[in-house]
């Protein structure tokens, strides 16, 4: 059986969303969605208790986006400030990655998950970033963040005046 249909139980990037039905590769399937939990097989015998997952998933969905969108509204405000030893030619020692922002987050009471936070890689240079966090697959926003050496040397963003 080369191929199988299942039924997602979670948002799987390049694949789809919670409550979709979507035909895989039997051993993706097999190897990595059924054992995860984050699927299962869409059969006649359990087509009736997909159905029922999809009311309950949609019904879950709709409180998740809710939540997802007070936790935005809040967030829009905070601004995240790191500090790290730079070397000689202005780059950081230890960067600034999606664990560091997750655990600041966590840090002023926002609990967000690691792998909701986007990077296209970590911060190395001082300066003031957007990092995006993606909430939600409808409900996504830019954290400002800024980085500057240790002993709170401003970023050179900031020293331009922009």
């Amino acid at each position: 059986m080369p191929h199988v249909e299942i039924l997602l139980r979670e948002d799987i990037e390049h694949l789809g969303y919670r409550g979709q039905i979507v035909r895989v590769k039997s051993g993706y399937a097999r190897n990595f969605l059924l054992p995860r939990k984050l699927a299962v097989i869409a059969t006649a015998a359990n087509a009736k208790m997909i159905e029922q997952q999809r009311e309950a998933l949609s019904r879950r969905e709709a409180r998740e986006r809710d939540q997802a969108s007070q936790l935005a509204d809040r967030l829009r405000t905070v601004t995240l400030e790191f500090e790290r030893k730079l070397g000689e030619q202005g780059v950081f020692y230890g960067s600034v990655t999606t664990l560091d922002i997750a655990e600041a987050l966590k840090a002023k009471g926002y609990e967000v998950e690691r792998r909701k936070i986007h990077l296209s890689s970590p911060i190395k240079e001082p300066g003031e970033y957007d990092v995006q966090v993606k909430l939600h697959r409808e409900v996504t926003l830019n954290v400002k963040t800024i980085a500057r050496g240790e002993g709170g040397d401003a970023p050179p963003a900031a020293e331009s005046g922009s």
